[in-house]
């Protein structure tokens, strides 16, 4: 059984037991979330697409920590000018647990 779920205007398809790294939300660890922006369901081979979501379906979990990503570094240069800027980034997750697909 899994689900495709909109979470923070990102789709991921999710499984029972499972661990995703969606974008930052608010929340302390160990607090629960549910999510209703279930687009897709797939139950054992019967799969129920929604219009533009799934009725009823709700997929809910727990927020495990607050991580960040790894770092990207961001690299600008205008070549024959002097120019040169370096900049990294990382991004912040939470880390939530998929707990249960109804």
């Amino acid at each position: 059984m899994y689900a495709i779920v909109d979470i923070a205007g990102k789709q991921f398809k999710v499984t029972q037991d499972q661990f995703v790294y969606a974008p930052l939300m608010e929340g302390e660890e160990g607090a629960s979330v549910e999510f209703d922006k279930v687009l897709l369901l797939d139950n054992n081979g019967k799969v129920k697409v929604g219009a533009p979501t799934v009725k009823g379906a709700k997929v809910s979990g727990k927020i495990v920590g607050h991580v960040r990503g790894d770092k990207v570094i961001v690299f600008k240069k205008k070549r024959r000018k002097g120019y040169k800027v370096k900049n990294g980034h990382r991004q912040d997750f939470t880390k939530v647990l998929i707990e249960n697909i109804k």
